[in-house]
């Protein structure tokens, strides 16, 4: 189990190229990666995107890439003569248009697209010879850390199910004196007003026996015996669980709200308060998974 936060650095050489990589993640529902890296690498964002998502299911995953030139590759500003001189020639028509001199001044040429031309971009593999690698190494040290913080978000987790479990075991263990403390609060009321009371009253028992199939609750019991169950198995799961355990949160919380509607009893309806303020623990924690 891995957590959605993370860093992690990485850097590579080979003979001519140095590359650097740094990747952060955060959480997200789904799988984002943004690249920060010099724009005449922008043809190589789709590979290295799909290469990130290749290790990274969940998550928004930034990616800082750098790179440095150590010589041998042709590195720096080609300049493109034939437009330079073409746009020479142009101002030298416009001034004969114009009748007076007219001089291209250095940010006109800065202005024309490739009459400087960097030619680092060219080298497409031998930059990737030395990205991949650092990236590779950037991810593991993230990869390394978000499953660091895992484990101490399955300690805590694996904490506040036993809590659940517990106060569900206390509502199990309260549930059967509901029915007889209904029986006898019944019973009081009646000889409170004066009636004749026959324990062996159709009526009077009809009335307990529909106030006990209202208030039973021993599927919920046992439904949620089993989400915790499940739980249980996605916290020692080594794959992605994040999405599975927001789901069983919600499954766990219809059972608790179910059992507060059913419950017509103030100590158990106090044990779904507190279930459901730790189960509330728990999903803000699972946000964060994986």
């Amino acid at each position: 189990m891995q957590s959605m936060t993370g860093f992690g650095r990485g850097a590579h050489a080979t003979e001519h190229i140095v590359a650097r990589v740094e990747a952060s993640s955060v959480n997200r529902k789904q799988g984002e990666v943004h690249l920060f890296m010099p724009r005449n690498l922008a043809e190589l964002e789709p590979r290295l995107r799909k290469h990130v998502l290749g290790r990274i299911t969940r998550g928004r995953v930034n990616i800082n890439v750098t790179l440095a030139h150590t010589g041998g590759l042709g590195e720096g500003v080609r300049i493109d003569g034939d437009k330079a001189r073409a746009l020479k020639s142009a101002f030298e028509e416009l001034s004969e248009s114009l009748g007076e001199t007219l001089s291209p001044q250095a940010a006109d040429y800065l202005r024309v697209p490739d009459i400087f031309v960097f030619s680092e971009g060219s080298h497409v593999e031998e930059t990737l010879e030395a990205l991949l690698p650092a990236l590779d190494e950037a991810l593991d040290n993230l990869i390394e850390m978000r499953t660091e913080e895992g484990a101490d978000l399955r300690a805590e987790l694996a904490r506040i199910l036993r809590t659940l479990g517990e106060l569900t075991q206390a509502i199990e263990d309260h549930s059967p004196s509901i029915v007889i403390g209904h029986r006898e609060n019944l019973l009081s009321r009646l000889g409170d007003a004066g009636l004749e009371i026959d324990l062996s009253d159709e009526r009077i028992l009809k009335e307990i026996a529909l106030f006990a199939d209202r208030c039973e609750i021993t599927e919920e019991l046992t439904r949620l015996k089993s989400h915790f169950r499940k739980f249980h198995s996605y916290l020692e799961a080594a794959g992605v669980v994040g999405r599975s355990m927001d789901f069983l949160c919600q499954e766990i919380n219809r059972e608790f709200n179910t059992i507060g509607s059913k419950a017509n009893d103030a100590v158990l309806a106090q044990a779904v308060v507190n279930a459901k303020t730790e189960l509330e623990k728990i999903r803000e924690q699972v946000q964060n998974i994986e």
